[in-house]
């Protein structure tokens, strides 16, 4: 794709801006008293989890458990891809039983992803509750499922792409919208 088609919505400020709102908003609703834990999904999210606890811990001044999930088996549409899903482990070493976990991910879409992670998350316990945060909702839900938690709304059409940019991947912080690559025949 060539990122001069690509509408930056976010920039680096940007997106920190965000997820310092995002931490706040957990904060408040989540008191430290609260048995709290974030869990990020692969790739992108997991690593916007691991700022957003480093911000709830100087937040409520107490260690948060972090841990990330892999979904890649849980997929309702692993079946029909044409390649076998890159497998990552999760890592979740902590009794998720009875807490608060916040599951982060980069972009919220049809909501089939999220739905994957619920259910790999219940492998691991009974939260008392699931919450959801994204760092761009772009609409479009196949599935009921609404964030609590978002640092922007994009409205996209179906046929455009959203690219979130980690500095851990990536080398910056951005997220863009594409149009979808043209198909050659």
């Amino acid at each position: 794709m060539d990122s001069s088609s690509e509408k930056v919505v976010l920039r680096e400020g940007d997106v920190q801006r965000a997820l310092t709102r995002i931490a706040h908003e957990i904060a408040e609703r989540n008191p430290p008293d609260r048995a709290l834990a974030i869990v990020g999904i692969h790739r992108r999210g997991a690593f916007l989890a691991h700022r957003l606890r480093d911000l709830l811990e100087g937040l409520h001044d107490a260690a948060i458990p972090l841990g990330d999930l892999d979904i890649g088996f849980y997929r309702d549409d692993v079946a029909s891809r044409p390649d076998a899903p890159v497998v990552h482990a999760s890592h979740i070493d902590f009794d998720v039983t009875g807490r608060t976990v916040v599951i982060v991910d980069d972009v919220l879409f049809t909501g089939r992803t999220v739905r994957a992670a619920i259910e790999a998350l219940f492998d691991y316990g009974r939260p008392e509750r699931v919450q959801l945060a994204v760092l761009a909702d772009r609409g479009h839900r196949e599935l009921p499922i609404r964030p609590d938690y978002v640092g922007k709304n994009l409205p996209t059409s179906r046929a455009e792409h959203v690219h979130v940019r980690v500095r851990e991947l990536d080398g910056l912080d951005e997220v863009a919208i594409a149009p979808a690559a043209l198909e050659v025949a």
